[in-house]
């Protein structure tokens, strides 16, 4: 009986798989459908799920039990003999014949059972996805979508396009009227908006996008034409509508213009088109420094996010980086492209991506510098906008290298051949500790005694900017009442060696070579008190604690480097490196702040003059030289003459109480057309005002109440003269001439 309903639970379980594999590709098709329709992913999370609930309750996956296969079973194989229902009853209540056909069942089933297949779906579920998968791609390309959603009814008109006659003399009975307005509006394909409608003629439209207007007259009329920025364009007439296509490159205004049967003209309002910039994408970097350093045995990464904002998909985003190795004329860079850690979702419009830079992956030295920016495009055809947050720096400190420079606190340049050797002594140091299981105690102890003389060379150079002159007085201050002398001698010993120098057959002593020319002990008593009055106003240069090359802070720093060297001669003498090392890093760090403390940099800049022809040198020959005369008009010209000179002529119009005559009619054109090139800066703000002088110069309809607004207008749109210097005269009376004169007599 196991044997037997483990042979029927598999096949069972494998129909039930097929079933929901069947759900699950039904569910995709349409996820990926919903995607493409509505790009939300809140949406399409919904109505998948949607999705897959109904079409469960459709196929019913579940509902397969053991009696449904053993009904399959006996359908589908003829040595079944259909008995295979027998398969799930218990042994114990067969009879023997049953038992026996029980038994010769199952064998049936363990050879044949793999011969039959659980009916199912699956092809017609796979085309069915495929199906849904095409027609969202179509959908998403060619912007379907949004055609049929969105913007597939135009908006109730918010103003009809109104006609005026240009002469108004001509009185038509029947003036034809607009029966149908429409513009289509068709963003760039990269943009992924879909093509919307609009009756308003008012448009703003992305700069590249295609304008496509509709007018249907309720009459016949002869032609009609689109007037734009002093240029025409007529209409096409297909198939009762007229019809034109503009390609946004600019801001400006237009207006129509046609004509009836009976050749009179009619003009409408001035429209305005908006054109809105693309704009390039906006990158913020954050969790990071303008400047970062590293020590040369730290952790050399650099981790930072960046966001990026674009309003129609950002294209692509990299980081360039800059290594720079070297100083002055040596100096060498190598500039490289870095791709985020986060991968780019081309397309979307916000993003947060993530970068860690690894120094030591760029092959960064101590003393290199890095600079890096991130830069990232859009999708802007034909040529993409770009952008570049700014840079940032990141540095690995240099305890080696040294440029020249000049020095606030000292006066010649002798910091570059002693600061190198400290950091050499703690890598020989380093080195001798790693090796010491290699080497014999005698070796070992030989080498450490020798980087302590080194150590000790290193201290006596230092010291000489202290302005000491013996080893001796360079030990720690501290230390000095802690140590007995290393020799003491009996009371009948000859002192005689005791003040001897032992670097006396090494030095140049000039103490005591001119020592026949120096005055008497008796002297230098009688000038002793004289010197001591006068010590607190003068400066010693005898004096070790005030002869040096530094300044007071960076002396003392100096003090406590050659402390720390003291303390790390002693470790190696006594043959523990390893404990002279963390001295050794204190009086390096030393040395270094010393070396960049209060540094002035200049950096010279090379000049190649042009070279020289000998054979026309000193000769004295000009002919080849002329003269060079430049005439320049210093004043500047007038700003918008024409619209300066409507609004006298307006003043005299309005005063008189006459009207705009054929005359008027260039300066008005003139007037419009500098008002246009302002008005495109703010299309809102002088539309109304080249309104009217559209009307004034096209049309004989001027009024008192028009002119009067029109030079409003232009008086807003007209800057204020600035004031330029000028001689005023004045009149002056009587009373103020004689005041003035007793005020000179009085001074």
């Amino acid at each position: 009986m196991g044997e037997a309903a483990n042979i029927l639970i598999q096949f069972k379980r494998k129909w039930q798989w097929l079933k929901w594999l069947e759900v699950f590709l039904y569910a995709i098709g349409i996820m990926v459908f919903t995607h493409f329709l509505f790009e939300h992913i809140v949406i399409t999370m919904l109505v998948s799920l949607l999705t897959f609930v109904i079409i469960s309750f459709v196929i019913k996956p579940w509902t397969t039990s053991l009696n449904t296969v053993t009904m399959y079973i006996d359908e589908s194989l003829d040595k079944a003999q259909y008995s295979s229902g027998l398969l799930l009853k218990k042994k114990e209540t067969l009879s023997g014949l049953a038992q026996l056909q029980q038994h010769k069942i199952l064998q049936t089933l363990t050879t044949n059972l793999n011969r039959i297949k659980p009916p199912h779906n699956l092809f017609k579920a796979g085309l069915t996805m495929l199906v849904f998968i095409m027609a969202g791609l179509l959908a998403y390309q060619f912007n379907v979508v949004e055609y049929l959603t969105s913007n597939s009814y135009p908006k109730p008109p918010s103003e009809n396009i109104t006609f005026i006659p240009v002469d108004s003399t001509e009185v038509a009975k029947q003036v034809p009227n607009i029966k149908n307005q429409l513009v289509r509006v068709r963003y760039p394909s990269y943009t992924n908006v879909g093509p919307f409608k609009n009756t308003d003629m008012n448009v703003k439209a992305l700069e590249g996008a295609t304008l496509s207007w509709e007018l249907r007259f309720d009459s016949e009329v002869k032609n009609v034409v689109i007037e734009s920025m002093g240029k025409r364009y007529p209409m096409n007439f297909d198939n009762g509508t007229y019809k034109r296509t503009f390609l946004v490159k600019a801001s400006g205004f237009y207006n129509f213009k046609f004509t009836d049967l009976y050749d009179r003209e009619y003009t409408s309002k001035l429209y305005a088109i908006e054109m809105l910039k693309d704009k390039e994408p906006d990158i913020k970097i954050n969790n990071i420094e303008q400047f970062t350093s590293f020590d040369h045995d730290g952790e050399m990464k650099l981790p930072f996010t960046t966001n990026i904002n674009d309003d129609y998909g950002l294209a692509d985003a990299y980081i360039v980086a800059t290594v720079s190795k070297g100083s002055g004329e040596s100096v060498k860079f190598r500039e490289e492209k870095l791709d985020f850690d986060t991968s780019i979702d081309k397309g979307k419009k916000n993003q947060n991506l993530l970068k860690t830079i690894n120094l030591q992956k760029l092959k960064m030295e101590p003393g290199d510098e890095l600079y890096f920016y991130v830069e990232a495009f859009d999708y802007k055809k034909p040529k993409p906008n770009s952008a570049r947050s700014e840079t940032f720096f990141a540095v690995i400190k240099d305890t080696i290298s040294d440029q020249f420079a000049v020095e606030a606190t000292m006066g010649v340049d002798l910091m570059p051949e002693y600061f190198r050797s400290q950091r050499q002594l703690i890598i020989d140091t380093e080195k001798l500790i790693k090796s010491k299981p290699k080497l014999t105690a005698k070796e070992f102890k030989f080498s450490s005694n020798e980087l302590g003389f080194d150590q000790k060379a290193l201290r006596l150079k230092y010291a000489q900017f202290m302005g000491d002159e013996s080893e001796f007085a360079h030990a720690p201050e501290e230390d000095e009442g802690d140590h007995d002398h290393e020799h003491e001698h009996d009371d009948g010993h000859d002192h005689e060696d005791e003040d001897e120098d032992p670097l006396e057959a090494y030095t140049h002593d000039h103490d005591h070579e001119n020592e026949h020319n120096l005055v008497d002990e008796n002297t230098q008593e009688k000038n002793k008190g004289t010197v001591q009055e006068l010590e607190e106003y003068v400066h010693d240069h005898g004096d070790p604690e005030s002869a040096t090359l530094f300044a007071k802070s960076l002396k003392g720093k100096l003090r406590q480097a050659l402390n720390e060297m003291w303390d790390a001669e002693l470790y190696l003498r006594l043959y523990t490196p390893e404990k002279s090392l963390p001295y050794q890093y204190r009086a390096l760090k030393l040395i270094q702040e010393i070396k960049n403390s209060a540094r002035i940099y200049v950096h010279r800049i090379g000049f190649d003059p042009p070279p020289i022809k000998e054979d026309k040198r000193l000769s004295g020959k000009i002919d080849e030289v002329s003269n060079f005369r430049k005439n320049e008009d210093l004043r500047k010209p007038e700003m918008y003459p024409s619209i300066r000179e409507t609004i006298d002529r307006l003043e005299q119009l309005i005063s008189q109480n006459e009207m705009p005559s054929e005359a008027d009619t260039v300066l008005f054109k003139n007037a419009a057309n500098e008002l246009a090139i302002k008005a495109i800066e703010n299309p809102g703000s002088y539309l109304i005002t080249l309104q009217g002088l559209k009307v004034l110069s096209d049309t004989d309809r001027g009024t008192p109440k028009l002119l009067r607004s029109v030079q409003k207008g232009l008086y807003a749109a007209v800057p204020e003269k600035k004031p330029s210097p000028s001689k005023v005269s004045a009149s002056q009376s009587e009373i103020n001439a004689l005041l003035i004169n007793e005020l000179n007599f009085n001074d």
